[in-house]
């Protein structure tokens, strides 16, 4: 396989390695959220990746043709899109809560007030 052939593997590698770096090195509760979208978004691409077929067409039946590309990965990820936007939204939310409920975002923090009597 070409190097070139490669490059959405890398992206694939880069966008996952970035995601759960950001989700274990930071503190602040959107930060982690980011994170988890763009280890999200890296899943996704690797799956979109994995469903091509190169040479394959849309799967309508026509004289000529004999490979097709299967719609299953691609309505998966569509379906995928819509929760992780739904996902994100109850975790921004729940992060509002923690805010008015504790006065900070940052994990150490509220932590901290959880163990004082």
């Amino acid at each position: 396989m070409e190097l070139i052939g490669l490059i959405n593997y890398w992206i694939v590698i880069v966008l996952m390695m970035t995601g759960f770096y950001i989700v274990i090195a930071h503190d602040n509760l959107v930060k982690k959220i980011v994170g988890l979208n763009i280890f999200q978004v890296s899943v996704f691409v690797f799956y979109i990746t994995m469903a091509k077929v190169k040479g394959g067409t849309a799967p309508i039946l026509a004289e000529g043709i004999t490979t097709y590309s299967n719609p299953l990965p691609h309505v998966l990820i569509l379906t995928a899109i819509v929760v992780g936007v739904a996902t994100t939204a109850l975790g921004l939310a729940l992060v509002v809560r923690i805010r008015d409920a504790y006065g900070t975002i940052e994990d150490d923090d509220f932590e901290n007030q959880d163990g004082e009597p």
